[in-house]
């Protein structure tokens, strides 16, 4: 069984950080209160893509670049090992 994802994340394996998800087109909705998001694609050591790692905030802007950066190397650590 193959698993099918899409969405932005997962179709350019590019983490997605979106400040307000009513500016970003294409959003897929987890929740309707949720307002700003946090999407990594998250890789095995073959390079292939295993999913995504969506966090989701009813704040706007509630994710910064380092948070991104953070959870962009454990996934590294965990997934690519």
């Amino acid at each position: 069984m193959e698993l099918v994802l899409r969405g932005a994340a997962a179709g350019t394996r590019e983490t997605q950080l979106i400040r307000d998800v009513e500016t970003f087109e294409g959003h897929i909705a987890c929740a309707s209160s949720t307002r700003s998001e946090l999407v990594i694609p998250v890789v095995n050591g073959a390079g292939r893509l295993l999913g995504v790692l969506d966090i989701d905030s009813d704040q706007p802007d509630a994710f910064t670049r380092e948070d991104a950066e953070a959870l962009e190397a454990l996934l590294a650590s965990v997934f690519r090992a």
